[in-house]
């Protein structure tokens, strides 16, 4: 990094302050060379994974698409943005920790379903329908009366 100013090298360059913003670290910095201020705003970067979808097709992970999926069975739910945030970035970290270069659509809905079952029982039945768990009306009654069973 140099000084967007001065273009100081980095060793020129001290970080004032730092602020986590939900998944960004914002960092404020100081150019030693010329005084001046200025911010950056971090964020990790994709791992590159793909994601291989049932016809086969294959795509790079996008943590956008995930919270938006989550977000359309939250819909009209009392569940804040910041949760579903947490959510995504907890199944992100988890598909890091798999170190793998490659992974299923049908493994991260997996994963979802297992968290939204937990946090929200008709968020959780939501999602399982877009997603595909079911194939008729009966199985959706199935996995609500087995809901109701666990309560």
């Amino acid at each position: 990094m140099k000084c967007p100013f001065c273009n100081a090298e980095f060793n020129h360059i001290r970080v004032i302050d730092t602020r986590a913003v939900g998944d960004i670290v914002r960092r404020r910095r100081k150019c030693e060379q010329c005084q001046q201020r200025f911010t950056t705003h971090e964020r990790a970067v994709d791992t590159g994974l793909l994601v291989t979808k049932r016809d086969g097709r294959q795509e790079e992970f996008n943590r956008k698409k995930l919270i938006q999926s989550i977000q359309v069975a939250c819909a009209k739910r009392p569940i804040a943005k910041e949760t579903i945030t947490r959510l995504a970035t907890e199944i992100e970290e988890s598909l890091d920790k798999l170190d793998k270069d490659e992974i299923t659509s049908s493994y991260i809905g997996q994963m979802v379903l297992a968290r939204l079952k937990i946090l929200d029982k008709v968020v959780y039945v939501r999602f399982a329908s877009v997603y595909g768990k079911f194939d008729d009306v009966e199985s959706i009654a199935k996995e609500i009366e087995e809901i109701k069973s666990e309560e």
